[in-house]
């Protein structure tokens, strides 16, 4: 019986190849199968269903309860078995690798629509990380569906043909190669989009092959699709089509050359599904849902981050986000390098007038970062593992004719440098630097051993005899290829390099480029990806106003993804949420047409815990802050319904404190502007709110907490005297810099400093359950005294990440902890988010989507 049922399994497997589940199984019940077999058949494939639906990664958000046909890979499948095989081929493991790649785009199958159903027109997004595999993902994708009965596939690949020629090649090795009989290309790799005679050859009834486009976002040459397309209307009825747009958020959203071209691609395919791929998906998430647009209606997906992946937070650190344990949130690895300020000018011209003419000059900071790129070249051939490319970036500005000027400075000190090899200074100079930046960041932190500098002697020739100096531009003949052999690079470029292009081998990179979009900002970090054998030795030399918006956008990253994730277990749908985004003094979230749809969106501090870590190191401002501290204090003794003198714990607690104690203080602190999620006015009108509303936050408890083992202290009244804390700054902030970055304020156990009870042990969740129980209506207002010098501890794990804070006096730090409605909220106006008003979009043209040669 078992052998029997299991036939019929496999003639319903093929059923679905040509019908959705449910006509499946019709035609099983009109075979006459055994109406039992039928009811079994029924439960499998509902059991794979909830299985696909139920996985733990990737997290979907997802329209209505979408028909999930798809269940996975079938035996006889051509296109996806051979993508495993090669992937096993280049080391990818079974588990995790392999297995994440197979569920997650399994689940991102399973949301298209079946290639028989008679018309559809999806809409969906896959949102990733910069350099994490997601071509691997798409191109999954597109074998699976392609096993399916897909049958038309268009490949968005950015705006360049440095991309769109790294796609095809792959596309081309990993889907075409392995069956060549099953597949037509109408690109080529050095070939975009050109109509061809006679579109019956590619999509007749009698031609079963699918057809692979992979195009640029170019006007010119999605017009000639669009058109060639229109002109097969008759034979495009039965061709199921999937679109991938790679890089999504860039060309798509908000341009008038672009997105309707796209759009008509899309309506001249009756049965079309439009996936787009990014991985900064603030444009996509700001489109407005209700416009026929490609605002991703149907399903957004949130792949999982991959094992081994070097990504913002990682490189940069972030800020903890509410509901998370400081402690637990790192600073990042130390691998970013400070350029002065004073060496901008010298490697980019301060305006367009100064361009004509311009020659760079090869500073200190640009040399080591030059040098140390040839001697992890040198380490990298010693250890003899890993990618076998070696990339430096150097990326100071978007114009062809900087990038030009680097040519033969770089030439020029690669050659001296190979003439010195001998010389007792350089090699005093180049062992220091090895030495230096190997202590810095040890080997054996990343499970590697540090390659001693004699070791790389015999290897610095080669290197620098190999060493190309590239400049990637769309004016330049010299592309960077890595299809003929191991390279050697460094790369100056701009545009061309900044996005979806992969540098292989990347190990270092100087970084100068001043960009205000958070989108742009994140796709600017080639550097990003995987370091397999080389962990240890990346270096990115940057300003350190640059590092800094790249810690924030780091925080913003995570909050995005966590939102997505929290929505999928609230019922939310693509249509039903928003994505809400952080805004930053110095970054527009994202270019400016793209923002047409964007609100400044409803936000609340229910629950949250708010707190200072930016400060301006000034007397000043500090001693305005330190006065309406004091003046806080003597209120909050004056006023306090009970006073817990605590202080050999270092800590003091004034309960019952009014609220209008706690917002006079709030009107006199001066939070840093650099610190939005502080802004004293919100706050202020978001209590008042809640007392209005709710009745809520008339009281406060008002906490100080101060160092006990510190015997340097700090008295805010008479009686109220701790011990002050101490908060190295991040050593990222340049010292002369009028301001720090302390990163962390608050520890866990400071939110929980009003509870009665041992909380020493609690968890964050904990922490907040006995906030809902104990003090559901109070707010909680924590002092922290700064000692103004603030040297890191020798024990400090961050190691150089710390530097002293150097403040011209004592800072105070402020905590808020505000307590978690159990109803609705109230709310102030804050982050951005996508426009559900129906707002009518005005577009603007961006000239090099117009230019075939790009």
């Amino acid at each position: 019986m078992t052998e029997e049922f299991d036939d019929v399994y496999e003639t319903f497997q093929a059923l679905l190849d040509a019908f959705p589940p449910a006509e499946a199984v019709k035609r099983l019940e009109q075979l006459g199968t055994n109406p039992e077999f039928v009811e079994r058949i029924r439960g499998r494939h509902e059991e794979q269903t909830v299985r696909i639906k139920e996985l733990e990664e990737p997290h979907a958000v997802v329209l209505g309860n979408r028909d999930t046909w798809y269940t996975g890979p079938h035996l006889k499948d051509k296109c996806w078995p051979a993508i495993v095989d090669l992937l096993r081929k280049d080391g990818w493991p079974e588990d995790p690798a392999i297995k994440s790649l197979d569920d997650s785009s399994t689940r991102v199958v399973s949301l298209l629509n079946h290639p028989k159903e008679k018309s559809f027109s999806t809409r969906g997004l896959v949102v990733g990380y910069v350099q994490s595999g997601k071509t691997t993902n798409f191109t999954s994708v597109m074998a699976k569906a392609a096993d399916r009965g897909y049958k038309l596939f268009i490949v968005l690949a950015g705006i360049h043909n440095g991309l769109r020629r790294q796609t095809q090649a792959r596309l081309v090795q990993q889907l075409v190669e392995p069956n060549p009989s099953m597949w037509s290309q109408l690109t080529g790799l050095d070939k975009d989009f050109t109509p061809q005679e006679n579109p019956a050859s590619y999509f007749g009834k009698s031609n079963r092959t699918r057809v692979l486009c992979v195009v640029k976002k170019n006007a010119t040459v999605l017009r000639k699709l669009a058109r060639w397309l229109d002109k097969a209307s008759d034979y495009l009825k039965d061709c199921p089509a999937l679109i991938i747009d790679d890089e999504a958020d860039q060309a798509t959203v908000a341009t008038n050359s672009i997105n309707p071209l796209i759009l008509d691609i899309m309506g001249s395919l009756p049965r079309s599904a439009y996936v787009g791929y990014t991985a900064s998906p603030f444009a996509n998430l700001l489109i407005d849902p209700s416009a026929e647009d490609l605002y991703p209606k149907d399903f957004v997906v949130n792949l999982p981050k991959p094992v081994g992946h070097f990504g913002t937070e990682v490189l940069f650190g972030r800020y903890a986000l509410d509901g998370e344990d400081p402690e637990q949130v790192d600073d990042g690895y130390d691998m970013v390098r400070s350029i002065p300020e004073d060496d901008i000018p010298c490697v980019r011209p301060d305006t367009r007038a100064d361009v004509e003419g311009f020659e760079p000059v090869i500073t200190e900071t640009l040399r080591k970062a030059v040098e140390y790129f040839w001697l992890v070249t040198a380490a990298r051939r010693v250890r003899g593992a890993g990618n076998p490319h070696n990339t430096m970036l150097i990326h100071t500005s978007v114009n062809t004719a900087v990038h030009n000027s680097f040519e033969r400075p770089l030439k020029h000190l690669r050659d001296r440098l190979a003439r010195s090899l001998q010389d007792a200074d350089s090699l005093a100079r180049l062992r220091r630097l090895w030495d230096h930046e190997t202590t810095r960041v040890p080997a054996e932190d990343f499970g590697e051993t540090k390659v001693p500098f004699e070791q790389l002697m015999p290897e610095l020739p080669g290197v620098l005899d190999s060493c190309r100096v590239i400049m990637d531009n769309s004016s330049s003949e010299d592309r960077l290829d890595y299809e003929n052999g191991p390279v050697v690079a460094i790369a100056v470029g701009g545009n061309t390099l900044s996005r979806g292009l992969t540098l292989e081998g990347l190990s270092v990179s100087y970084f100068v480029r001043a960009v205000s979009a958070y989108d742009t900002l994140l796709q600017m970090g080639r550097w990003f990806g995987f370091r397999n054998g080389y962990a240890d030795l990346p270096r990115i030399w940057m300003t350190d106003e640059l590092a800094e918006w790249f810690r924030h956008l780091a925080t913003v990253e995570t909050e995005m993804r966590r939102d997505i994730d929290i929505y999928m277990t609230e019922d939310e749908t693509p249509l039903t949420f928003a994505v809400r985004l952080r805004t930053h003094p110095a970054l527009r979230v994202t270019a400016a047409a793209k923002m047409r749809d964007a609100v400044t969106a409803a936000s609340s501090y229910g629950g949250m815990r708010v707190q200072t870590h930016y400060f301006r190191t000034d007397a000043e401002w500090l001693r305005g802050n330190i006065d309406a501290a004091r003046a806080l204090v003597a209120d909050s003794v004056a006023t306090a319904v009970q006073v817990s003198d605590r202080s050999a714990e270092g800590r003091f607690v004034f309960r019952g404190v009014p609220h209008d104690v706690v917002t006079d203080f709030l009107s006199r602190y001066r939070f840093h502007e650099k610190s939005p999620e502080n802004d004293a006015d919100l706050i202020i009108d978001y209590i008042r709110k809640r007392i209005s509303s709710a009745g809520s936050l008339r009281r406060w408890n008002v906490a100080i907490v101060g160092n006990p083992n510190n015997r340097d202290t700090f008295t805010f009244a008479t009686g109220v005297t701790v011990g002050r804390n101490i908060r190295a700054r991040l050593s990222l902030t340049n010292p002369s810099a009028n301001f720090a970055d302390i990163k962390t304020l608050m520890s866990r156990r400071d939110a929980a400093v009003d509870l009665s009870g041992d909380t020493s042990k609690l968890t964050e969740k904990e922490i907040k359950a006995a906030r809902r129980l104990q003090l559901p209506d109070t707010g909680l207002l924590v002092l922290y005294p700064i000692d103004k010098v603030s040297e890191p501890s020798a024990s400090n794990k961050a190691g150089n990440l710390r530097a002293p804070l150097h403040a011209e006096e004592h800072v105070i730090g402020v905590g808020l902890v505000f307590p978690e409605p159990p109803d609705a909220d109230s709310t102030v106006k804050g982050y951005i988010s996508a426009d559900l008003s129906n707002v009518r979009l005005e577009e603007e043209d961006f000239s090099l989507l117009v230019s075939e040669d790009a």
